[in-house]
Parts: C-alpha cells; structure tokens; sequence
C-alpha cells in the first residue's frame, strides 16, 4: 500500500508539474496570437503605406514630365523671340545707316549751297531740309544710346 501511495503521489505530482506546464504554454500561445494579429496589421499598414507611395511617385513623375514639356516650350518661345529681336535690332541698325547716309547727304548738299555764291532766295524750308533735320536728329540720339549701351557693357 505504501508503494501504491508513493506511485500515486508520484502520479498526482506529475500531474500538476504537467497542468502548471500546460497553463505556462497556453499563456505563451495566447501571446503569440496577440503578437501574430498585431504582426498581421503592421503588415497591411506598410502595404498601404507602399501603395501610397506608389501612386505619389507616379504622380511626381507625371508633374516632372508636365514640368518638361512647359519648359521645353518656353525655351523654344524664348530663342524664337531672341531671334525675332535681333533681326530687329539689325534691321533698325540697317534703318539708322541709311538715316545717316540721308543726313551726309543733306549736309553735303548744304554746304555746297552755302559755298556757292549767294543768290537771293526765297527761305522755305523744303521737305528734304526737314527730313535732313529729322533724320539728323534722330541719328544723333541713337549714337548717344548706343555710347551709353557700349559704356554700360564695358562697365
């Protein structure tokens, strides 16, 4: 009877290293659930988050690409106007040449008048006077913009 005592108490204690076990384990489960299910939403965050990312950076390629073609364009319409100017400003130089040709001209013919022997004439001024006198005019003007232009480069 003893031995059978001893073999039950050997049982019984066996039993309840076991149950304190099983609980241990189960505990231990319940945690690894819970890590699992938070594991699991952490998970479908950084999906959406990469998706999120996704689409922003497509978004950012297609405002460069948008950003690129406006630029592309406005340099083009700038080298276009750049063009445009400087035939112009050719052009008003090839104006300004002729103006000073017309203006030797007229002074040319002026004094060869006043060198001549005065004959009594009638003072109206002719329309090539004043053009001369126009054009004199406007060509002295250009030549001071064009020493202040030269001036403010060398500068």
């Amino acid at each position: 009877m003893t031995l059978n005592l001893i073999a039950d108490a050997l049982v019984a204690s066996l039993l309840v290293a076991t149950i304190v076990t099983c609980y241990i384990l189960a505990k231990r489960i319940e945690r690894l659930k819970a890590d699992e299910a938070g594991m699991r939403q952490t998970v479908g965050a950084l999906i959406t988050a990469t998706d999120n990312a996704e689409r922003a950076i497509a978004g950012l390629k297609n405002t460069l690409n948008d950003c690129d073609r406006t630029l592309d364009e406005r340099l083009r319409t700038a080298e276009r106007y750049a063009a445009d100017l400087a035939a112009q400003v050719e052009a008003g130089q090839a104006v300004m040449d002729r103006i000073g040709q017309i203006v030797s001209a007229a002074s040319l013919v002026a004094k060869t008048e006043t060198a001549a022997p005065a004959v009594p004439q009638p003072a109206p001024v002719s329309r090539l006077e004043s053009a001369a006198q126009s054009a004199a005019a406007i060509r002295a003007r250009a030549a001071r913009r064009l020493e202040a232009q030269m001036e403010g480069k060398a500068a």
